[in-house]
């Protein structure tokens, strides 16, 4: 059953839902602070799942997708964004979400989409206003390196699929994203 504000119960302490009418519009928000660096949560509940917009990709591989099953789904995208869901162990207990920057109560949760997505099947137009703004999410296999590096944070999968598509290594940018 979708969540309604009706029968909501929030799945992590600090987070919650706000609810708001069309699709893909809800979005996560803090209610409590969070430092830049701070473990948000760790990510708990997870399941093996097909590519979908619920999905969150964990590695290289077309079949490596999680679904988040909890409001973590609601974690919208920006070019700019607050926090980062690092994938990069090759231990799913070490999985988490962490504060890229300060969090004020109140604020909606985001994250880079290409941080995690290699190629979506969905793309679409960014709306975050971001002057950094990339324009249209496609997946980081549509982005340069110099765009990636940019960014806070990506995901050391990534980085590797950035590497063999290029022919050079990217994975050097890993300990300034």
């Amino acid at each position: 059953m979708k969540p309604s504000q009706e029968n909501y119960v929030p799945s992590h302490n600090g987070l919650v839902v706000q609810f708001v009418s069309g699709d893909f519009r809800s979005s996560l928000v803090a209610i409590r602070s969070y430092k830049a660096g701070e473990l948000i949560t760790p990510l708990e509940g997870l399941t093996k799942g097909p590519k979908r917009y619920t999905s969150v990709q964990c590695g290289p591989g077309d079949k490596d997708h999680i679904e988040l099953n909890s409001d973590l789904v609601y974690i919208n995208h920006s070019c700019e964004p607050n926090a980062a869901f690092d994938l990069s162990s090759p231990n799913p207990e070490y999985w988490h979400l962490r504060a890229l920057k300060p969090i004020k109560v109140g604020e909606a949760l985001s994250f880079f989409y290409p941080s995690t997505e290699w190629d979506m099947d969905q793309p679409f137009k960014c709306e975050c206003g971001a002057p950094s703004c990339i324009g249209v999410i496609k997946g980081a296999k549509h982005l340069s390196l110099s765009q990636l590096a940019a960014r806070q944070f990506v995901n050391s999968y990534i980085l590797e699929l950035i590497s063999q598509r290029d022919g050079q290594f990217a994975g050097k940018l890993q300990s300034r994203l």
